[in-house]
């Protein structure tokens, strides 16, 4: 059930029809001098209008509507409005009043407005951030009323909201819309205290564990990236685990990116230029507009600085997916590099799906560019930088368990060149520049390599014997195996001397 305060009116004991004491009732009491200049607050389209026998004075704009009110239960609790020089009102008697960006809009402002003439008003986590800050745009302090609306607002805050974690969200997500003063007056910090202290708590006095592992995902997720953000830092400076903290930015990356569940696999458009995933990319852009691109940047760019630096905390695919998304709307080079790099440090675990990267040059101006060279399906510069970082990585590390990692890598590598062999507009320098960035004692076996070399060779039949000999050369024959050999030697795609090795 949600929790709400009623701000009213006091009332006397045994006042009710069936004679019950109403002193056990916890609303907020109100006592004021001008509460019966006041009768009620009726509505008309774009007009507000203090029901009372006395006439209003004061005519206040807040958005589209106007409330006309009276003077003096609104100066005497509002210093804001106290301390303008008002205007007097060329159309009918009294004054008027325009409040520009005032926080929560004209529905934030109508609880106001009856705060000051003593209506009853509902206090609930769903407004409550909105009426802070009015009351502080209004300067609503002690100063002119005990009991003032800050005094109010503040008290539920922290003796309502706080408390709860379901109430806390709700408030820290109504902030969202009142930006900056929900910063000024400290809602989103203490909402983001407040979730991370719970969301890092893993013992009851008990010691029994309080909630299952990431009972908490859901729910930050839906908070704006800087707020996620905020909880994230704090939860990390409480010692939480890497691999949950990843989890929990894996999640709402899944949450906010939609490009994050898109797959590779399946999607090809060797031979006809563009593919298909770059003109959904393309579509995707355009759909959005630059103000969902930005905010898609920024989300993507966040997240990766948020990545706890230890090798467990995500999975070498969401590094991957996220390297992706970062070059697709133009993320910041620096950070762009530092995913290549974890990239390069967890390669082992990458599969041939992963790595293919699908070119997104001039994606930021929504054009693909028509250049052969620069039109390839798949973006292998950056899959070369990859395979670099893992071997200096590999140098860094100095262990001697490091054959196998080896072995694995050049699988891995002669199946993705298999794969983008198939690209027509690959040129021979860059396949034969990846091929040969592995160090030649790293493969074992060379099938794998000349499994790519005839796909190339299939894919791009018109090719000269010249670059045909500059693709064999990277192969060493002595290291195929006995079928490789057979099949090599009947192969006319081939040049001719090595084809004469084979025999």
């Amino acid at each position: 059930m949600q929790k709400s305060l009623q701000v009213t009116e006091p009332q006397s004991p045994g006042s009710d029809s069936d004679g019950i004491d109403q002193f056990h009732d916890q609303r907020i009491v109100i006592p004021t001098k001008f509460v019966s200049i006041a009768d009620s607050l009726e509505k008309r389209e774009h007009s507000r209008f203090i029901t009372s026998q006395i006439p209003t004075d004061l005519s206040i704009q807040v958005q589209e509507i106007t409330f006309n009110v009276h003077k003096y239960p609104l100066v005497s609790k509002c210093g804001y409005i106290g301390q303008l020089e008002l205007q007097p009102s060329i159309s009918s008697y009294g004054y008027n009043l325009k409040l520009e960006n005032f926080p929560g809009g004209s529905e934030t402002f109508e609880i106001i407005l009856k705060f000051c003439y003593g209506l009853p008003v509902d206090l609930n986590p769903n407004n409550i951030a909105s009426l802070r800050c009015a009351s502080e745009f209004l300067e609503m302090t002690e100063e002119f009323e005990d009991g003032n609306l800050i005094t109010k607002t503040e008290a539920f805050l922290t003796f309502v909201v706080l408390c709860s974690w379901k109430d806390t969200i709700t408030v820290l997500k109504s902030c969202e819309a009142l930006s900056p003063w929900a910063e000024n007056v400290q809602i989103v910090r203490r909402c983001c205290d407040s979730l991370a202290w719970k969301a890092s708590r893993k013992n009851s006095s008990t010691g029994d564990a309080v909630h299952e592992e990431g009972w908490w995902f859901d729910d930050i997720a839906i908070l704006r990236i800087d707020h996620f953000r905020r909880i994230i830092t704090a939860i990390k400076a409480k010692g939480t685990t890497p691999e949950i903290i990843g989890k929990c930015i894996m999640h709402y990356a899944e949450r906010w990116l939609p490009g994050m569940d898109m797959e590779i696999e399946g999607v090809r458009g060797y031979g006809h230029g563009k593919n298909e995933l770059q003109f959904s990319i393309c579509s995707q852009k355009e759909e959005g507009g630059i103000a969902h691109s930005k905010e898609q940047k920024a989300i993507i760019e966040s997240l990766i600085s948020m990545l706890p630096p230890q090798q467990e905390a995500v999975s070498c695919k969401f590094l991957l997916q996220m390297l992706k998304m970062a070059m697709v709307y133009s993320a910041t080079p620096a950070l762009i590099s530092e995913l290549e790099k974890r990239v390069g440090m967890m390669l082992e675990d990458a599969s041939v799906n992963d790595l293919l990267i699908p070119s997104y040059k001039n994606f930021d101006t929504g054009k693909l560019t028509n250049s052969p060279e620069q039109c390839t399906m798949h973006d292998i510069d950056a899959v070369q930088r990859i395979v670099e970082y893992f071997f200096m990585h590999e140098q860094q590390q100095q262990q001697q368990q490091q054959k196998s990692g080896k072995c694995n890598i050049s699988k891995l590598l002669d199946n993705y060149l298999a794969e983008i062999a198939r690209d027509p507009n690959l040129s021979v320098t860059k396949f034969q520049v990846l091929a040969e960035s592995l160090p030649e004692n790293v493969r074992t076996c060379h099938d794998g390599l000349y499994r790519a070399i005839d796909t190339y060779l299939k894919t791009n039949h018109s090719l000269s014997e010249h670059d045909r000999r500059r693709l064999c050369k990277i192969m060493n024959c002595e290291k195929l195996s006995l079928d490789a050999c057979m099949h090599a030697a009947q192969n006319d795609r081939l040049p001719l001397r090595t084809i004469v090795q084979m025999r």
